[in-house]
């Protein structure tokens, strides 16, 4: 697992995410924009979660949608642009990746538009077989 520089923690205790943080960035961000607080609650809730504090203040999450079998599903993973390049989404993807729950997962997934070279440090690497992958996308259902 990556370290944290000095003054950031590491919590993955549900009670310590921050939703309205979360929310704040997500709801600019490219892949979540307008989405609702009550979206963003309800996606925490039904996830596992790790985030990264600084002076108590939340300045990034990720989280994981699993069955903890079959399928593991990354994303919104984020960092404040004031606290980027200090491998902070490194940390908690590694974190998540070393999850105890999570190990023997068959497949992880996610969309990232703009960060392959993080998740390929990470042993990430594009769809073996891409022609398999499908999906239903409702790029209204946040607005």
């Amino acid at each position: 697992m990556s370290a944290l520089p000095q003054g950031y923690e590491l919590v993955d205790d549900q009670a310590l995410i921050d939703p309205v943080a979360a929310h704040a960035f997500l709801t600019r961000s490219y892949w979540a924009e307008g989405i609702a607080l009550a979206k963003v609650e309800q996606a925490i809730r039904n996830s596992l979660c790790v985030a990264v504090r600084h002076d108590g203040q939340q300045v990034g999450m990720a989280r994981v949608v699993t069955d903890y079998v079959a399928i593991a599903y990354l994303n919104d993973v984020h960092v404040l642009e004031a606290h980027r390049g200090k491998g902070l989404s490194r940390a908690m993807v590694a974190h998540l990746q070393a999850h105890p729950d999570l190990q023997g997962v068959r497949r992880w997934m996610l969309l990232t538009a703009d960060a392959q070279g993080l998740y390929t440090q990470l042993g990430w690497s594009p769809a073996a077989q891409p022609e398999w992958v499908m999906e239903r996308l409702f790029v209204d259902a946040y607005r």
